[in-house]
């Protein structure tokens, strides 16, 4: 039987076109190389999930490649590119600061500095989560870091940039990784599905992607996982029941119920919801940034900001045109007075029922407004005349 690798493995970048959602870093490094303008020390820093050691990897690879392509990219064929990509490369050097940050660690690390490449233009150190390094490691490192032989050039990768000392960050040129976008995420699952012969759901994809919350690496597990659960297929309905996630639908169902001023339809969604095993607190959010989706499909200049599929921005717009801007102002505010207070609630279940009572009868009170300000409008109209 052959092992499974993980798709975070199996599919993870080799070349510098193949990184996704950093195109700002890739062509800054690429243009590095080409001109020879390469740092003696480079900071990747960012939240996880988002490419910084695997950059690391292939710029490393890169600088050594003896046969660079036009693009600035390695060709994968010389002695270097094959022994990197076996793993087997004198030349590359990884070390995890999150088991070796003492002083020692550092002081062998400096030991191995010394000593020049036997084949290959270049040393390369990768430090990975090198804000775990202690204050003495940091300082035992900083004159290294400074003046490198021409031979060596570091690589730091880390989470929490504002760990580092000052004088480490001085030393360092800093690239900022993003959190990569959804819709970038979702080609890119659907790519590796393509490649996989496995069929998907626009819709399920797309959810995945807002889950990993801008980590590929995440998005990837996540997909692994429903793939485990549903076999060659993964649809939107197995997705949201594998991460136990509320459908669009009830948001949908329950606003409906809202806007008909029908209070018993809203309670009973409510019950079927908390009966499915979902928290009271999470269908609030949920509700809260429904609203507000809607608010932002009230306007054409902002609908690009709803990151969901094609189906569901359509189910949006259209659900937004039944909604007032003064209704979706108001549910909103009450929504989130409910988010804010529901942990101090002693009885939760109660404190979402009222506010989705005090939501039901928004319509009747702008109604209200509304005839109040046309009688008053009248009032004048006869003083007037």
């Amino acid at each position: 039987m052959e092992n499974f690798v993980v798709s975070a493995r199996k599919y993870r970048p080799s070349t510098f076109k193949s990184v996704v959602g950093q195109s700002h870093i890739t062509t800054t490094l690429k243009n590095a190389i080409r001109n020879n303008h390469l740092a003696q020390a480079f900071l990747f820093c960012g939240p996880r999930g988002v490419g910084k050691t695997t950059c690391a990897r292939i710029l490393a690879k890169t600088i050594n490649c003896q046969n660079l392509q036009a693009d600035t990219e390695p060709c994968n064929e010389c002695e270097s590119c094959k022994s990197f990509n076996a793993s087997s490369s004198f030349n590359i050097h990884e070390l995890d600061a999150a088991s070796n940050n003492s002083v020692d660690d550092i002081r062998n690390l400096v030991e191995q500095v010394r000593y020049a490449p036997q084949s290959g233009k270049y040393k390369i150190y990768i430090i990975d989560e090198v804000h775990m390094l202690s204050n003495a490691a940091f300082n035992a490192f900083l004159k290294t870091l400074e003046e490198p032989p021409s031979y060596a050039i570091f690589i730091l990768a880390t989470t929490e940039k504002h760990k580092i000392i000052p004088t480490i960050l001085s030393r360092c040129q800093i690239f900022d990784f993003n959190r990569i976008q959804v819709e970038d995420i979702s080609n890119h699952l659907q790519w590796i599905a393509e490649k996989e012969t496995i069929e998907t759901e626009q819709e399920a994809l797309h959810l995945i992607a807002q889950k990993a919350d801008g980590a590929l690496r995440d998005a990837l597990s996540i997909f692994d996982l429903i793939v485990t659960f549903s076999g060659s297929k993964v649809t939107y309905q197995q997705t949201i029941s594998n991460l136990h996630i509320l459908d669009y639908d009830y948001y949908f169902k329950v606003t409906d119920a809202l806007l008909q001023q029908n209070m018993s339809e809203a309670l009973l969604l409510f019950d079927e919801i908390l009966r499915q095993g979902f928290d009271g607190h999470n269908f609030i959010v949920g509700l809260s940034e429904h609203f507000r989706n809607l608010l932002v499909c009230k306007d054409e200049a902002t609908i690009r900001l709803l990151q969901v599929s094609q189906q569901i921005q359509q189910r949006y717009a259209g659900q937004s045109q039944q909604a007032s801007l003064s209704f979706l102002l108001s549910a909103l505010n009450i929504a989130s007075g409910c988010d804010g207070s529901y942990k101090g609630s002693k009885n939760q279940r109660l404190h979402v029922e009222l506010a989705l009572l005090k939501m039901a009868h928004i319509p009747s009170v702008i109604n209200a407004a509304s005839i109040g300000d046309l009688n008053q409008s009248e009032v004048k109209k006869k003083v007037l005349a």
